[in-house]
Order: C-alpha cells, then sequence, then structure tokens
C-alpha cells in the first residue's frame, strides 16, 4: 500500500487505497523506479545521528525535527521527545509523554508543542522539556501547529483550525471548513505572514485568518473538484505551503500548484500540477513532488518550469528542500538524493538506515536534518574543500 495515497473517508468511514482496481494501471507501471549510478559531484558527511523513539513506518504521521536557531528537538510516534544540541547531537533532554504521538514538535516563544493521535495538543517547555500544559482539541492533527506571540494555532484532520492560548492551552477561537465525502490521510500546516495564519483546507480551499480573532480574512479555491465520483473530485490542500515575502505558494492534490498574493489572495499565477506533498521555496524557485515521484521546479516569479527530474517515480519521495546549492529529497528505502538547484542535475547520493524517510527534511544554517521512520534522526553537512591560498611571490633583493 502506497502511503501517498491513504484515503480516510471521513463520513463513510472506510479507507480506500491507491490499489490498482482503485486508480488503474497495471502493476509494473507503479513498481518503484529502480536507482541508477549517478556521477557524484558534491560530498556529503554525516555529522551524528542519535534515536528519538520507536519506528511509525506506514502510519503517516507528521513527525519531523525542527530548529529554534539554537536547538533541534524531535517526536516520535510512541511519545518520546527530545532536544539535540545541532552540532553534536547530544541529548539536552527527553520528555516521555505516556501518549501516542502524530505530529510535532513546533517550537517558538519557548516553547515546544506536540500533537496526539487521540487529539490532545501538548505544550512543553523548551529549555527543560517539562509539560506545561495539555488540551484536547477533539480530533487528530496532521498538521504541524503554529506559533506566534501569545497563539498556538492547530488544524485538525475534520477541518477545524483552532487558536489556543499559547501560556496554558486555553482555547481560543475555532473555525471549521465543510469536509468533502473521501480526503486524503494528511493535512497542510499552517504558517504565519505577519498577524495572519494562512491555512489550506480538504475541500480545495485556501484561507487567511486573523491569529487574534479567527475572522476569515480571504478564502481561495485553490482545487475546485471535478469529476463524478467522490474518488474523482478528492482536491485536498494537505502539503507544505511556502511563504516568501508576502507571496504564498501552494499545491493540491488533483489540482494546481499556485503563487498568491498573502494579502488578498489573488492569485497570481497557477499550474496544473497535482501535489500531495504541497511546495517549498528559495528566492528564486518554487519545488514540488508530483503524486507519480517526479520533481518539478518552477519560477517563483512566473510559475514557468525550471526543470523536472523522473529519476524517482513511484519511490516516494518527499518534499524536496533546497539546502545550499542543492535540492534535496527523501525517499521510501531510506535515501537521500542531492539535485542541482540551478537544472535538477544529480550531485550525491546517500543512505541513511533501512527504513523510509516519510517526512521531507529541515535545513537549519548550513545543516540538514533528516528523521527517518525507524525514529532516528541525522545531521548531514556538505562538505567543501577548504580553499587553497597561494604562497606570495618573493622577489630576489639586489
Amino acid at each position: 500500500m502506497r502511503r501517498h495515497f491513504a484515503i480516510l473517508a471521513l463520513l463513510a468511514g472506510t479507507v480506500l487505497s491507491s490499489s490498482c482496481g482503485v486508480f488503474g494501471g497495471d502493476e509494473d507501471e507503479t513498481e518503484p523506479m529502480e536507482l541508477v549510478s549517478i556521477d557524484t559531484k558534491i560530498k556529503v558527511k554525516r555529522l551524528w545521528s542519535a534515536k528519538v523513539g520507536g519506528a511509525s513506518e506506514f502510519l503517516r504521521v507528521a513527525l519531523r525535527p525542527v530548529g529554534d536557531g539554537n536547538n533541534i528537538f524531535a517526536a516520535s510516534q510512541d511519545g518520546n521527545v527530545v532536544a539535540l544540541n545541532p552540532e553534536t547531537g547530544k541529548q539536552l533532554w527527553r520528555n516521555q509523554l505516556d501518549i501516542e504521538l502524530s505530529v510535532g514538535p513546533a517550537v517558538g516563544e519557548g516553547m515546544v508543542v506536540v500533537g496526539a493521535k487521540d487529539g490532545y495538543i501538548i505544550g512543553l517547555d523548551a529549555a527543560t522539556g517539562s509539560e506545561r500544559w495539555r488540551t484536547d482539541a477533539g480530533a487528530e492533527s496532521l498538521a504541524r501547529p503554529a506559533l506566534k506571540g501569545d497563539m498556538v494555532v492547530v488544524l485538525t484532520i475534520d477541518s477545524r483550525l483552532q487558536g489556543f492560548a499559547a501560556y496554558d492551552g486555553t482555547p481560543r477561537w475555532s473555525l471549521e471548513q465543510s469536509s468533502p465525502a473521501l480526503t486524503m490521510r494528511g493535512s497542510a500546516s499552517p504558517v504565519f505572514v505577519g498577524t495572519s495564519v494562512i491555512a489550506g483546507f480538504d475541500n480545495g480551499r485556501l484561507a487567511a485568518v486573523d491569529a487574534a480573532s479567527g475572522d476569515i480574512q480571504w478564502e481561495s479555491l485553490l482545487s475546485p473538484p471535478t469529476g463524478r465520483s467522490d474518488l474523482e473530485r478528492l482536491s485536498d490542500i494537505d502539503g507544505d505551503i511556502a511563504v516568501v515575502g508576502q507571496d504564498v505558494y501552494a499545491a493540491a492534490y488533483n489540482g494546481r500548484t499556485a503563487a498568491l498574493a498573502a494579502e488578498s489572495g489573488q492569485v497570481l499565477w497557477a499550474r496544473e500540477i497535482s501535489s500531495f506533498a504541497g511546495v517549498s521555496a528559495d528566492w528564486n524557485n518554487v519545488y514540488t513532488v508530483r503524486d507519480n515521484g517526479e520533481i518539478v521546479a518552477l519560477s517563483r516569479q512566473g510559475g514557468d518550469e525550471s526543470w523536472r527530474d523522473a529519476s524517482l517515480l513511484y519511490r516516494e519521495p518527499t518534499l524536496p528542500v533546497s539546502f545550499d546549492s542543492t535540492v534535496v529529497v527523501g525517499d521510501l528505502e531510506g535515501y537521500l538524493h542531492f539535485f542541482s538547484n540551478l537544472d535538477g542535475q544529480p550531485q550525491a547520493r546517500l543512505k541513511f538506515g533501512n527504513k523510509a524517510i516519510s517526512n521531507a527534511p529541515v535545513v537549519m544554517a548550513n545543516r540538514l536534518y533528516v528523521q527517518n521512520d525507524a525514529g532516528a534522526v541525522a545531521c548531514f553537512v556538505i562538505d567543501r574543500p577548504k580553499p587553497q591560498r597561494d604562497a606570495p611571490d618573493i622577489a630576489d633583493g639586489d
């Protein structure tokens, strides 16, 4: 069963999958593409690795490391939350929560926030790991919470966006969108833009919400449902949303990849590229991965295609992440693939363990942090040779 196509029937209560009988096609057509040898252009070195907790394979949980500029924080499906030294991987603290986690951590304002499968949101002290509060969001979340100022914003799988007080977890407001009969298992993590929160929903809508009040400022239908059956009308916005300046970038399943103005929701450009993983962006490009595993880079300003790579078809690559001069993805066998961010040419490949990398890597400063489905976290750097300074010419004296 391919994890990226797991479908949750919210109304019918039935789980479907992307078997050949559902999506069509021969079995051979969806076999993961075999890797071919590449000409390594850069040297990638693993600095350290650390065990966070138990495995989470095939569960489609949204657990990946995050940094606050000083430390790295990670969580495991079996309830462990840890803080690590980003230079050495040394454990600074560990809190073994007696609860099954589904999302997180998120970090900000001196807090670390994780979400549990049973719907609880838990706030921890970032310095010590001690629990500050625990509150019930009413449903499981698969979207990393957003933290800013005195607000924690959470999106749950029943299409409810909720605001909680960062100090004690008290509910502040709640906003609910309609949900179609069938949705993909996943949710887009909300992001702050100024005093607004941008969130994507299972009905294909992207919305800006006032973070203090929960009032909707604008809505944009990024992916209008089409087709006759509920399956054909899937239009979820489940992947990452990217923000650069006042531009918002998002992608929908069975829909479009688009750029929108953060202040109005006006669509600046859109391309017919369906993605479950969402988008990432740097100053030049927007990166996404199509449902079949093809990686696509688009110009950030106009949406023109910069390059695409089809070497990882059906290998379930993660969302591409810009790192140094490369774009990095993980895959279902635990490989990390590095491509040139200019033309998509392969630069390096290495393996991290024997389990899948289901969530996108995370970049902090010049380090790449990766969590695999075995519950391990590792730190990588691009090892560039130090420039050799030529010895100065010494003229003969008269």
